[in-house]
């Protein structure tokens, strides 16, 4: 289990869904994972709708809004935190990125940039100012990794280091570790190194866009699959065994695929 308050520039800071009906995502993800909600607050940028935070034990693990107009694709985003989202937004461009949507002000918590790699694979610049991040993660019911599935490996490589500074480094049969020099995370018994900031994956079906997905550590990752169907989300794969961990790949109502491990026992 990790406790947060701080997150430098360059590791991935928070994840969000933004979904048709928020009333219908937190009842789901509430219990589903035991989530409780703090809210409604503004969405980011001020577009119609609303914002929670969703919280275990007390500290902040994720956020649930209303899902804007001009966003089509209902699915989870990663933060990265940034000095500069509009400076962010800049390397990204230089990078041969996209600017989806500039820098802009989300008071009180910060200011945020929606950026996409060379593939298309879109996730959120997040400068702080009141909200840093997830307060609690690598623990059940938190967020614990974010993965990019991109058909390009090499592009992303050269892109996520010049935009964030991220050295590469092969891991397991396709995998990639994303690593940030100098920055501590993790717990010390982790299999892999506490500077790893998220991994990549390749992505050989050519209908499935580029993206970044989203995991969550629970206690029991057949238990939890065999709940999301009855609480109105879906199975996308089954529990299945990884290394010493039990994995799925799950839905909510509105169809924001996520994954959820079975936590290392401590």
């Amino acid at each position: 289990m990790s406790e947060r308050d701080l997150y430098q520039p360059g590791v991935p800071c928070w994840v969000d869904a933004l979904v048709p009906d928020p009333a219908r995502a937190m009842e789901f993800y509430g219990r589903l994972l035991g989530w409780e909600f703090e809210g409604p607050g503004p969405m980011p940028g001020d577009p119609p709708g609303e914002y929670f935070v969703a919280r275990v034990r007390g500290r902040d693990v994720a956020g649930i809004g209303s899902q804007p107009p001009d966003v089509p694709v209902v699915a989870w985003s990663t933060h990265v935190s940034v000095a500069s989202a509009a400076e962010a937004a800049q390397a990204a461009h230089s990078a041969g990125g996209e600017v989806i949507r500039p820098a802009f002000d989300a008071p009180p918590a910060g200011r945020l940039a929606v950026l996409a790699d060379p593939s298309g694979a879109a996730f959120g610049a997040w400068q702080p100012i009141d909200r840093h991040g997830a307060q609690l993660v690598n623990a059940p019911s938190a967020w614990a990794m974010s993965i990019l599935h991109t058909p390009d490996p090499d592009a992303a490589k050269d892109f996520y280091r010049d935009v964030f500074g991220w050295e590469s480094e092969p891991f397991g049969p396709g995998l990639t570790l994303f690593r940030l020099p100098g920055y501590v995370g993790g717990e010390p018994a982790q299999p892999v190194p506490r500077d790893v900031v998220a991994v990549m994956a390749p992505l050989e079906d050519e209908a499935t866009p580029a993206h970044w997905s989203v995991g969550f550590w629970v206690n029991d990752a057949d238990q939890v699959a065999e709940q999301a169907p009855r609480l109105g989300g879906q199975v996308i794969a089954a529990p299945f065994d990884a290394g010493a961990m039990r994995q799925a790949v799950l839905a909510d109502p509105d169809g924001a695929a996520f994954s959820v491990t079975t936590a290392p026992q401590s």
